[in-house]
């Protein structure tokens, strides 16, 4: 299994040597995401008096809540310790910029140009992208999706179930660790697979939806089987009203 450190923080000092140099001006840049004002994590974030804190959100229900798909094991681990860590290192990296970001969006959009904030960069979106993988799961719910984001799918990719075989296809072929993603990209849906911290929105593609697929995710249930554990989030788990929402 490989390791799933979180990559080593920037110092302070250079923190804010590449804040200061390239002018990041994080609270100014809500449009990036195309929706102003408006995070797609909506109701994820939270500002302290003394600077940017972003709050991680509670689980949208019980841990044990997605077994036998994901065991309540798995979700203490990849909820419990990896996402928190991610934003106690944003967190801990934001301390010193002020004004206060607007959204985890704004934050790793802008330190993604930027080599010199590589770490921000790496805790920022997998902060965003956990919690965007928590919040489209549920334990129960529609089993397909209906309504607008439903006719998408049929003139995207001919009817849901050939979706759902794309979709599984691009999230089991990342090589290494990373996500698949539903996307859409102008006025048609894709499917999308990013390395490590890496997000559609970069290249201006809205996500829908997210599998993920670092190990940590699903080795304690499935070991390399990772084929399985994505058939059984397609299958099972996946919350089709938050993707409609998120479609918007």
């Amino acid at each position: 299994m490989k390791s799933t450190a979180c990559p080593s923080l920037l110092s302070r000092r250079e923190f804010l040597g590449f804040a200061a140099g390239a002018g990041l001006m994080l609270s100014s840049l809500s449009t990036l995401t195309g929706l102003p004002g408006q995070s797609l994590l909506s109701g994820a974030e939270a500002h302290a008096a003394e600077g940017p804190i972003f709050a991680m959100p509670p689980l949208p229900y019980a841990e044990d809540a997605l077994e036998p798909h994901i065991s309540a094991r798995t979700i203490s681990f990849h909820y419990g310790k990896h996402t928190k860590a991610y934003y106690d290192n944003a967190n801990d990296l934001l301390k010193a910029v002020n004004p206060a970001p607007t959204s985890l969006e704004t934050v790793f959009l802008e330190a993604g140009k930027d080599p010199a904030a590589v770490a921000l960069f790496n805790n920022a979106a997998q902060a965003f992208n956990h919690t965007f993988y928590w919040k489209g799961l549920t334990p129960g719910g529609p089993k397909a999706p209906t309504g607008r984001l439903a006719e998408l799918i049929t003139a995207s990719f001919g009817d849901f179930e050939a979706m759902k075989k794309e979709l599984a296809a691009t999230s089991v072929s990342q090589f290494a660790s990373g996500w698949g993603w539903l996307v859409l990209d102008g006025d048609r849906l894709k499917t999308v697979k990013t390395p490590n911290a890496a997000n559609p929105l970069q290249n201006g593609q809205k996500p829908l939806l997210t599998v993920d697929v670092w190990e940590h995710a699903y080795y304690l249930d499935y070991q390399n089987r990772r084929a399985d554990y994505v058939k059984a989030v397609l299958d099972n788990l996946v919350n089709w009203d938050v993707a409609a929402a998120n479609l918007g």
